[in-house]
């Protein structure tokens, strides 16, 4: 099995499994067409700490913990545990934190644009453009030498950081401490809304760590995907993201999940030049930074801890976008999420630009 996993064909086994449990998910009680979605997932957990106070988007999800804890096993089970970092971690925090802006502005990550496309939503064809748009315009950097500079060895205990963070999602979703005023807090759960829309706990445990363990064998990303198939015509990965969307859609129609058209989608709005725009930037953030957030999470619990850093640039962003009104909703866009998306573009256009090396 870790043969064929490791193979040319690694990344569609493994984009067939995670779009038939994505969907199952979703039959299981997640919010519609959001089996998994690394971006909104994050919004709940920065919820749940109390670090946004949108009561309708707070839930500490085991997903997010089985990706860590899935990779984290998986690498130390193959040695590829190798605990590294230095990368620019705080331009790298600060472009989760914009990439986060991005996908709560189109309301999805790469994951969940795949996966509104599987269930009908046609919104997403607006997103996914942007979102290539923006990996184009990563690209093109690239290709000028662009690097944010080499990360180095660090000791093996660095590691644990992200995989001990993971654990401690994983308690406090158990142990739901109530230490506050009047029984409430410091972790909140919603009783309403996308946040209290959730598969039971050991079924999202056990399907993230499949899939932590299946995207760290196979290096599935949806970013490295179409940035490969762009520089060098490369295939291999994008393999995945095809398997991932035509698995997600045999099964949402076999599960009668699959509605297609643009009104009244689960979790989405119709406004379709900032569906574009929020995924051009998350795109851009993304291929700048090395990989799609739920690539981030693998490589967090490998050990890298820029990758780390970018996670948590997500959920501090995560946090910003709902207590500043940036991110969007069900009827459009935010009262700031217009300002808020132009100003990620402009800081991760400068990001390209100044770490744009000539070329020898």
């Amino acid at each position: 099995m870790d043969r064929l996993l490791m193979s040319k064909n690694g990344p569609a086994v493994a984009g067939l499994v995670l779009g038939v449990i994505a969907a199952f998910l979703v039959k299981f009680g997640n919010p519609g067409n959001m089996g998994f979605c690394v971006a909104c997932f994050t919004r709940d957990i920065a919820g749940a700490f109390g670090l946004h106070r949108a009561a309708i988007v707070q839930y500490l999800r085991p997903e997010i913990a089985g990706f860590i804890l899935g990779a984290f096993g998986s690498a130390l089970a193959f040695s590829e545990y190798r605990p590294r970092g230095g990368s620019s971690p705080m331009v790298r925090f600060a472009l989760g934190f914009f990439a986060m802006i991005g996908a709560l502005v189109f309301l999805g990550c790469p994951w969940r644009a795949y996966l509104r496309l599987a269930g009908g939503d046609w919104n997403a064809v607006a997103g996914i453009a942007g979102l290539i748009a923006g990996i184009g315009i990563g690209v093109w950097f690239l290709y000028g030498g662009f690097s944010l500079g080499p990360s180095r060895p660090t000791p093996k205990a660095a590691g644990l950081v992200m995989p001990l963070f993971a654990a401690a999602i994983l308690i406090l979703l158990f142990v739901r401490p109530l230490l506050g005023p009047k029984g409430t807090g410091p972790i909140f759960f919603s009783e309403s809304g996308p946040g209290a829309a959730h598969a039971p706990i050991l079924i999202s445990l056990a399907a993230g760590l499949i899939v932590g363990w299946l995207a760290q064998r196979t290096r599935f990303c949806t970013i490295g995907a179409v940035r490969d198939l762009i520089m060098i015509r490369d295939c291999h990965l994008f393999k995945g993201i095809a398997a991932f969307i035509v698995a997600a859609f045999i099964t949402n129609f076999a599960l009668g999940q699959f509605k297609p058209g643009f009104e009244g989608q689960p979790v989405a709005h119709t406004m379709q030049l900032w569906n574009f725009l929020g995924m051009a930037l998350s795109g851009l953030a993304f291929t700048l930074a090395g990989g799609c957030p739920g690539r981030m999470l693998i490589m967090s619990g490998e050990g890298d801890s820029d990758a780390g850093s970018f996670v948590m640039g997500m959920l501090v962003g995560a946090a910003f976008a709902h207590n500043f009104s940036l991110a969007s909703s069900a009827t459009g866009i935010g009262a700031f999420g217009i300002p808020a998306t132009i100003t990620g573009l402009v800081f991760c256009l400068a990001v390209g630009f100044a770490f744009k090396h000539r070329m020898n």
